[in-house]
């Protein structure tokens, strides 16, 4: 909480009250006091004198009463990330943040080497595709999919693994489930590549279109080969 201050000057009430009865007194030797209207301008030199006195008393003589004001320091919030004005996007680039973040605690908290480095692939090739988002758009509706079908149910088998290697019990249950659960990892890894590879058709048929055209162009001009071929 701020402390606040003491608004009670001991210094400038009397001093203050002194300079206003001054103003009087100077004012009735020097001007006639018979109107009622005559009281008018005294009075207000008299509140402008106080003021005046009793700001400068406390300048020169700060109350003893008086504590520092301290201002309560501002709640720092957290950055929000800057949106891309695609909604669409935005939920894809905060999922597949999240997604990660996932990914990197699960990594950092399985000690098996050969298990690291599977989580390790996966967290590489899920980044590519959630990157992806942003190179095409178009190709949002497949990284939804990934994000919201494979990735929980991935998510899911590592932090099962992770309990089971965790609890330093090799039974036959937890043992034959954790290898289960490393076969899968091999054919996730292989899927989840597979998924990226897809979200580039679009670009192979765009660039089939390209070629077929920079090729008609070239022979058009004369500037090619008569068995000329980009493709080869």
């Amino acid at each position: 909480m701020p402390r606040k201050r003491n608004t009670k000057d001991k210094h400038g009430t009397g001093a203050a009250f002194l300079a206003a009865a001054a103003v009087w007194v100077v004012w009735a030797l020097l001007f006639p006091l018979y109107q009622a209207w005559h009281f008018a301008l005294p009075l207000a030199f008299s509140i402008l004198a106080a003021r005046a006195v009793a700001s400068f008393i406390r300048k020169k003589h700060p109350s003893e009463d008086e504590e520092e004001y301290e201002p309560e320091p501002a709640v720092k919030t957290q950055e929000e990330p800057k949106s891309t004005g695609n909604p669409e996007l935005d939920l894809v680039l905060k999922e597949g943040k999240l997604a990660l973040s996932e990914l990197g605690r699960l990594y950092a908290a399985i000690n098996k080497p050969d298990v690291k480095q599977r989580v390790l692939k996966i967290i590489d090739i899920t980044d590519k595709i959630v990157r992806d988002a942003e190179r095409d758009p178009n190709d949002i509706p497949q990284i939804k999919k990934f994000l919201n079908v494979y990735m929980p149910t991935t998510i899911k088998l590592l932090n099962e693994y992770d309990r089971m290697y965790a609890s330093g019990v090799s039974g036959e249950n937890i043992s034959g489930t954790m290898t289960r659960i490393e076969n899968a990892l091999d054919g996730i890894i292989e899927a989840y590549a597979r998924h990226y590879d897809n979200l580039f058709s679009n670009d192979h048929i765009d660039i089939e279109t390209d070629i077929k055209v920079l090729e008609t162009l070239l022979k058009r001009e004369g500037l090619s080969a008569p068995d000329f071929n980009i493709e080869k």
